[in-house]
């Protein structure tokens, strides 16, 4: 007989899918996979090794909503996020209807875990800065390019630069091509996201202390070695979709 789980979790990014197992408490160790290779039954596999009461499903790939869609017909209900559902915290947004599903994940998690106000900086395809309001509103963000993007448009529009492997940097004058794009690329990046928190602080909390928390592939590369950063929850927009699956 199956296992039971109140829900699987499934985050649809442009790059990557990560799944997880999870009850209203507590979330598994997810699976990752491209994107790309996301199918109807890659999803009942996962229906197979557990029976589940519900999917809860943040996607920004509407491609692949019918494949999840047809993987649990049957089996379990789907609940997409977006705005119309209870999320935990309220909208203050003119195109509610235009906020990625991820964010208003992010935006749920860091609420219930870390409070309010609140930024939750998400280190993806892009980076995008999510801002909690003192008011436990959603208001908005920044979204910027994301440091893979970055490093590979120089690897695919230059004769010369090679791809690059993107790790801690020994110092900032490099000694080589690859040395040097690294650097570029970390302490460049790094400036970017404190650049952004600075002028997100000044604008909407400059008297008050707000939550700054880092998510993402690259947030123990880029966030590690930033103050700013109070914590980094790698896994923190599934956590958003197990407190939204339990809010609705």
């Amino acid at each position: 007989m199956a296992r039971r789980s109140d829900y699987l979790l499934i985050d649809v990014s442009n790059s990557y899918v990560k799944l997880a197992f999870a009850s209203t408490q507590r979330v598994s160790n997810p699976a990752r996979l491209p994107t790309a290779e996301l199918s109807s039954n890659v999803i009942a596999e996962f229906l197979r090794r557990r029976e589940v009461e519900k999917l809860v499903v943040s996607s920004v790939v509407p491609a692949k909503n019918a494949a999840i869609s047809k993987a649990a017909r049957n089996k379990a209900q789907v609940l997409w996020l977006d705005w119309k559902l209870k999320v935990g915290v309220r909208i203050d947004y003119p195109k509610p209807q235009s906020i990625g599903a991820d964010r208003l994940a992010n935006a749920a998690a860091v609420a219930q875990l870390y409070g309010w106000p609140a930024i939750v900086v998400d280190f993806g395809t892009a980076v995008t800065f999510d801002v909690v309001s003192e008011e436990r509103s959603y208001i908005g963000g920044v979204i910027a390019p994301g440091l893979e993007a970055m490093t590979n448009f120089l690897y695919q529009r230059t004769a010369l630069l090679p791809r690059l492997s993107l790790k801690e940097p020994h110092r900032a004058v490099g000694k080589s091509t690859v040395q040097a794009m690294r650097s570029g690329a970390i302490f460049g990046y790094r400036g970017l996201v404190r650049e952004i928190l600075a002028r997100i602080k000044a604008e909407q909390f400059s008297y008050r202390k707000v939550a700054i928390v880092a998510t993402g592939g690259y947030a123990r590369l880029i966030a590690s070695q930033l103050p700013e950063v109070a914590v980094i929850h790698p896994h923190l927009t599934l956590e958003g979709l197990r407190i939204v699956g339990n809010l609705n």
